[in-house]
């Protein structure tokens, strides 16, 4: 099963560093890669009310729009995405498995990036869905985000569709570590080692330059000295058939299906929508611009996910 109860040991590590929910719930979002878009309209407010109340099993999907709020860039916002900020594009799955000057690379960005990126904290909108878990009207949360921030807020029924980069393991016998031990094996091997980045990414990465990054060492696993690899699935990977086998069968057990903070554009996560409209599934829509979806959800609000949802009330 791919829910919170496996790797139930990492995630109990994850949990030891997030805050409580009352201090989250105080802290003011962090817009700066939130597009910018107008408050919620109180028709609009009404209408995800009655759609939230009508649902008895709630399948709910997110991406990264909703980690926006908690100061993680996404790739495709207009104006303060990853592709409207810069022509760099993340490492894809064949060039990190053939390349060791990439997976050097990769690493050594990954490292400076880790310590701010592991910082970040559940926003109002990941304890929302927490809290409508605890209630019994979210049936199943499908995330794609890999920043583990709903595992932070305490949501258990979930599958993270994409991995969790807070996790590692070896491409070889399979050993798995938390990214945070890694992260120590990077300090040994690399004392002397610094370098300032110049720019922030997606998914706990930063800019660097190829000279920055050439004495970078990389560890090898401890147990078979093979390749360490992040738990997510790059670009240009897919999702194993036995998670989506599950995520369908959860889909099937709902009524209804809310996508946060997506724009739907990678097909992993465009299919469960397909099978939900193939249901003849209510959909809502909440993402601050287009999506794949617009055509056919049954509702679309154009509003920032920590904004609008702490305003729905689960009944």
């Amino acid at each position: 099963m791919f829910s919170a109860r496996k790797w139930s040991g990492v995630f109990r590590a994850v949990r030891l560093h997030h805050f409580r929910s009352r201090s989250i719930s105080r802290a003011s979002p962090n817009l700066t890669f939130v597009p910018a878009c107008l408050p919620p309209d109180p028709a609009e407010v009404e209408e995800l009310q009655h759609f939230v109340s009508n649902s008895k099993r709630l399948f709910v999907m997110t991406g990264a729009g909703i980690s926006t709020e908690s100061g993680i860039p996404d790739y495709r916002s207009e104006g303060v995405g990853l592709y409207a900020r810069t022509d760099r594009r993340p490492v894809q799955h064949a060039e990190f498995i053939r390349s060791a000057s990439a997976r050097q690379r990769y690493w050594a960005r990954n490292f400076v990036g880790w310590p701010q990126f592991s910082s970040h904290q559940p926003n109002k909108a990941h304890l929302v869905l927490r809290d409508w878990e605890k209630l019994g009207k979210l049936h199943w949360l499908v995330t794609q985000n890999v920043d583990a921030l709903h595992t932070k807020a305490g949501s258990q029924r979930m599958t993270e569709l994409h991995g969790c980069i807070h996790r590692v393991f070896c491409l070889a016998c399979g050993d798995r570590i938390l990214r945070s031990e890694l992260q120590e094996h990077f300090e040994a091997l690399n004392p002397t080692w610094k370098a300032e980045a110049f720019g922030v990414a997606p998914d706990g990465d930063v800019f660097l330059t190829d000279e920055q990054v050439r004495n970078f060492q990389v560890p090898a696993c401890r147990k078979c000295g093979g390749i360490l690899k992040p738990d997510v699935t790059f670009f240009g990977d897919t999702v194993s058939q036995e998670k989506v086998r599950f995520v369908h069968q959860r889909l099937a057990e709902s009524d209804s299906m809310l996508v946060a903070g997506s724009s739907m554009q990678v097909y992993s996560g465009y299919r469960f929508a397909l099978a939900a409209r193939e249901k003849k599934l209510p959909i809502a829509v909440l993402n601050i611009g287009p999506t794949r979806l617009d055509h056919f959800a049954s509702l679309k609000l154009n509003s920032r996910c920590g904004e609008l949802l702490p305003l729905i009330v689960c009944t």
